[in-house]
């Protein structure tokens, strides 16, 4: 696995020429020479931020085991210290590739608001499965803030440039979020595709035989069942129905325990056991907060 601490090391190692600003990078993607036909992935980790909005074909790039194909044109993030390797997909035929990246080095952002507030924004933790595709419009949109951090960029530095570069960048993750928010709104069918998943999946494990050596579904476990990231999912759920991952689990876990205690002569501890918990309190606790009603106050509402 490479690593590369410097954004003139990465641009070294992909052929480019030397960065204009040794913490920012503004790049023509149609300018980096593609990878060879046949040459083996090559596993990358980047010590700065990657904001990258393109197309390619016949270029498959992995981020920690899940392939993505840019055959459309989409607007992705990667966080510094994320893994990830780009090859060709068919040796048979050229590599094609358009589009824009900013390589920004945290530093950059050194003694800036953008600073602590870069990593608020959820979309870094998102897989590269989950980037954004793009409208004509809002790639119209991504792409006058790319240009005029690009002027910027290549124009003589002075004391304003950062200031700038960093309201445009500012811009750009603003205007992200709100085509995020889009998306999940829009890809109706695939998106209630996943909430359907979502809840056959908690169904199941909270019906399982052997859910007291299981335990309780963590928002990880679930991500992972439904091959998204945590984040991704959790934000797709807050729009589709007001309520994140963990909210579901616990939606899922209260209606079995409800079950539970109406048809069963379980003791709450029992039940408790039964649901995944090693402690009855944290149950009990759990079950009041969300019903309003301790377990045993639930039971006796149906004597």
């Amino acid at each position: 696995m490479r690593r590369f601490h410097t954004i003139s090391a990465f641009h070294d190692f992909v052929q480019l020429p030397k960065p204009q600003h040794p913490l920012l990078s503004v790049v023509n993607v149609g300018t980096v020479p593609p990878p060879p036909p046949g040459r083996a992935p090559e596993s990358m980790v980047l010590d700065f931020y990657i904001i990258s909005v393109k197309r390619t074909r016949n270029v498959q790039v992995k981020y920690g085991q899940h392939p993505f194909d840019f055959n459309e044109g989409v607007l992705s993030f990667i966080a510094p210290g994320q893994v990830f390797s780009v090859a060709v997909a068919d040796e048979n035929h050229a590599a094609e590739q358009s589009g824009w990246v900013v390589y920004l080095h945290p530093d950059f952002l050194w003694n800036t608001p953008l600073a602590k507030t870069i990593q608020q924004y959820d979309f870094w933790d998102y897989s590269l499965r989950e980037a954004l595709f793009l409208s004509g419009k809002e790639e119209e949109a991504i792409l006058s803030l790319v240009f005029a951090i690009e002027q910027e960029y290549t124009s003589t530095i002075d004391r304003f440039s950062k200031q700038i570069i960093v309201s445009h960048l500012e811009s750009l993750l603003h205007y992200a979020d709100r085509f995020y928010n889009r998306q999940f709104i829009t890809r109706e069918k695939a998106n209630h595709e996943v909430l359907e998943r979502l809840e056959m999946l908690l169904h199941t494990h909270f019906n399982s035989p052997d859910l007291p050596e299981r335990g309780l579904p963590t928002v990880q476990y679930v991500a992972d069942q439904l091959h998204l990231s945590p984040k991704y999912l959790s934000n797709l759920l807050r729009v589709l129905t007001g309520q994140n991952t963990q909210q579901h689990i616990h939606a899922a876990l209260i209606a079995k325990a409800k079950e539970k205690l109406s048809t069963t002569t379980l003791t709450v501890s029992e039940i408790a056991y039964g649901l995944g918990f090693e402690h009855l309190q944290s149950f009990s606790k759990l079950f009041k907060t969300k019903t309003s009603l301790s377990p045993l106050e639930f039971r006796a509402s149906f004597n």
